[in-house]
């Protein structure tokens, strides 16, 4: 049975389809430098009273470049600063806690909730098999999300950070520039009006009356949201072309598939991964594993009694330990949603409130983890200002971070869950 079903388990993992197309598109924005652009523009001129709260925002919606998000965010937060006459140490340390633990918080769609809403919809059908969770399964949420963390950043770098004396930069700190040309500038001018424009035709396209993307009955149903990985695809496309056409990253029309293959083929150990995990998610399946431990621990939690936002403290705490030593948010969701996801739908909880636990646990220990590779990519840009600069260096300035960014987020998400808010477009309510 497993040797006879593991391509075609492969072939039905809701992610694989769904993540190549959306990497597609992402690929042409990123490889023309559209994203880096418009992150660069988003810093370069913020007055320094908001410099803290713009760059931890953009922080979350660096996002859409997946783990490109560093490279380009974290030095840029370092610019930023010092153009603001602020430490760029301490801008480091600003962006690369805002992207790593507040991963997956981002106002945009980015691949990650591509893939996180695939797995979850895998471990949901092991209950229901009728169940699709979108990629903007936890948009509403991931958007009031991303404000409060960059707050929350604001705040705890203000009052506590701030006033720390180790986060100078060495004298003989060498420096680059924030430089960003007129014609970048005007290339980002024609992709953003290219976008607006195709976003006010998506709009038209969906919310009219009789209007081809819309369903007036079930909106969760809806061509928009079955599509919308590839209008996610096709938004982050356009903006590419026309920015890499204005810019001449894009000659040809030749360049654009070019530029799709790159994206997929830096893609690649993800797509291995996605095999290993299919097998996984099929052998749980098949075996019925993932059901008797779902339905034993639903049965367990109902017969002690315990409130729903005890089990969801639970969950978190579980998540959030895990996190810390398997920092692949795809690898440690496809090992534990297939437990988590069934077990608390048969305690009433829709797959995307599990999903959202997921998020903040899979975000907020990250920044202090050092088993993360990224952590050590940011020690290097830290050393670049601060040669004295260590693990221990980093670590402490992130921890406050983290722990008031997972309080802070913890609570929003109960203060959510009480009031009865939906996610996402088309997610249920309870």
């Amino acid at each position: 049975m497993a040797l006879e079903s593991a391509t075609q388990a492969y072939a039905d993992f809701p992610p694989l389809i769904t993540i190549m197309v959306v990497i597609m598109g992402v690929s042409i924005a990123e490889q023309t430098g559209m994203l880096a652009t418009a992150l660069k523009i988003s810093v370069a001129r913020v007055p320094a009273w908001l410099i803290v709260f713009m760059v931890a925002f953009m922080g979350t919606v660096a996002h859409v470049a997946s783990a490109a998000a560093y490279v380009i965010l974290v030095p840029l937060g370092a610019l930023a600063f010092r153009a603001a006459g602020r430490s760029p140490v301490l801008g480091i340390v600003v962006a690369y806690t805002a992207i790593a633990s507040g991963y997956d918080a981002s106002p945009i769609p980015t691949p990650n909730d591509a893939i996180f809403a695939g797995i979850t919809t895998a471990a949901a059908q092991i209950i229901d098999p009728t169940i699709v969770v979108t990629p903007i399964g936890n948009w509403y949420f991931n958007i009031a999300s991303s404000f409060l963390l960059a707050l929350v950043i604001t705040v705890v770098t203000e009052t506590v950070l701030a006033r720390r004396t180790n986060l100078e930069a060495d004298e003989d700190a060498e420096y680059d520039n924030l430089v960003i040309t007129t014609h970048e500038r005007v290339a980002l001018r024609w992709a953003m009006l290219a976008l607006a424009l195709a976003i006010i035709a998506l709009i038209m396209l969906t919310a009219l009356p009789g209007a081809p993307l819309g369903n007036a009955e079930d909106f969760g149903d809806s061509p928009f949201l079955n599509g919308i990985a590839f209008i996610i695809a096709l938004l982050f496309g356009l903006g590419g072309i026309v920015y890499g056409y204005r810019t001449g990253a894009i000659k040809e029309a030749a360049d654009v598939p070019t530029m799709m293959g790159k994206g997929l083929a830096s893609f690649a150990p993800v797509l291995v991964l996605f095999f290993a995990i299919a097998q996984f998610l099929a052998y749980f399946k098949w075996t019925n594993i993932g059901t008797l431990i779902s339905v034993s621990s639903s049965e367990s939690l109902r017969d002690i009694g315990a409130p729903i936002w005890v089990i969801f403290l639970i969950v978190l705490v579980l998540l959030s330990l895990t996190n810390i030593m398997i920092t692949s948010g795809s690898a440690m969701w496809s090992i534990t949603a297939p437990v988590v996801v069934p077990m608390l739908m048969l305690l009433d909880v829709p797959a995307e409130t599990s999903q959202a636990l997921f998020r903040i646990a899979d975000s907020g220990s990250t920044s202090i983890t050092p088993m993360s590779p990224y952590f050590i990519m940011a020690l290097g840009f830290m050393q670049r200002y601060q040669k004295s600069a260590g693990i221990g260096t980093l670590a402490s300035h992130t921890l406050p971070l983290a722990i008031c960014m997972t309080v802070c987020w913890t609570g929003l998400f109960f203060l959510w869950w009480s009031l009865g808010i939906p996610l996402g477009p088309g997610a249920p309510v309870r």
